[in-house]
């Protein structure tokens, strides 16, 4: 028959060798980079909206990268050791010469706390740079949107002058104007360029979510490209019917996140049609009548973004740094909370 005392020493064993274990479960974890998983927003040392997606499968780590403008791609040459990330990115200037090659840099990252620590240097030598991300929220559940309530309609274009609205950089060349009730970006660019030295105009007002109304129409003669930026966060392409650009870039797509049912486009030259909903970072788009994404989740950031903090309100805003492009009846209904 066991005593008392020999009971507990047994269980004063068994407590210690759980501690161990959990402490040693907790060392690999970290060494391996554990805590460093997940979404995180932040801005790069040029001022540019950035979002770093990281991924734990059983300890081989994947990463998506997004830096300013394009697309979000995965991360190549990951290398995950003593709790840091690390990977060699090349990274152009804004509005660099298209001769002037990109430098390559090694970013690092650590957790410090609560936020996520880059570290930039160049491979060649120069500068380090610093900056830091804020983890974002896993992705809210799928919103039933026949419970949702908006509210009523409202105009976020006069059709007579820019009021409400302003170039979100006022650096930038203005190709903003209205005529005849149309507000028009008018700029001599016609290729699909990442930048440009004309201005996106925003509205003065942020909004979290919503359903969003307008029509737009792009030049007859060359086509072109603009897009549409839910709370400053998300790109619905506008582009059209025949454009180079197709698929997950194309017509009716949340460029480089979602990639539309079809190509529900109109030929250049026509006046178009958008009716978008965003509830939870869900966003349903439909195209001249059609619903071409139906309340998909949208990740992250696209390419040229405002910010990329997923968690807060932002403006709708119009690219106007690709090329000419026309816009009309822009109305809004918030969602009552």
């Amino acid at each position: 028959m066991c005593s008392v005392t020999a009971i507990g020493s047994v269980r004063q064993s068994i407590e210690i060798a759980l501690v161990s274990l959990l402490f040693l479960v907790a060392f690999v974890g970290w060494t391996k980079g554990a805590g460093v998983d997940g979404d995180w927003s932040f801005t790069t040392p040029s001022r540019e909206a950035g979002w770093l997606s990281v991924r734990d499968d059983g300890g081989k780590f994947t990463a998506e990268l997004l830096w300013g403008v394009g697309a979000a791609r995965p991360v190549a040459d990951l290398k995950v050791t003593d709790g840091t990330l690390s990977f060699v990115r090349g990274i152009k200037r804004p509005l660099a010469p298209k001769e002037e090659p990109a430098v390559s840099y090694r970013i690092t990252s650590r957790l410090a706390g609560e936020v996520l620590r880059f570290t930039m240097i160049p491979l060649k030598g120069g500068e380090a740079a610093e900056f830091f991300g804020k983890r974002m929220p896993p992705l809210p559940p799928r919103p039933d949107l026949s419970r949702v309530r908006f509210g009523d309609a409202f105009a976020l274009f006069n059709g007579r002058d820019l009021a409400g609205w302003h170039p979100s950089n006022p650096v930038k060349k203005n190709g903003w104007s209205v005529r005849e009730g149309v507000l028009c970006n008018d700029t001599p660019k016609t290729d699909f360029g990442a930048y440009g030295e004309y201005a996106n105009l925003r509205t003065d007002a942020d909004f979290t979510d919503f359903q969003l109304h307008l029509e737009f129409r792009l030049p007859r003669e060359v086509g072109g490209n603009s897009g549409i930026y839910l709370r400053g966060l998300y790109e619905v392409q506008v582009t059209h019917r025949d454009s180079s650009m197709q698929g997950i870039n194309g017509p009716g797509a949340i460029f480089g996140r979602i990639k539309p049912a079809k190509n529900a486009g109109k030929p250049a030259g026509e006046w178009e049609s958008y009716d978008i909903t965003l509830v939870d970072r869900h966003v349903t788009v439909v195209l001249n009548g059609e619903k071409v994404i139906d309340n998909e989740p949208v990740v992250g950031p696209t390419g040229g973004a405002l910010h990329s903090d997923v968690t807060a309100p932002g403006p709708i805003y119009l690219q106007g740094d690709h090329t000419a492009v026309q816009y009309r009846n822009i109305t809004l209904r918030s969602v009552r909370r």
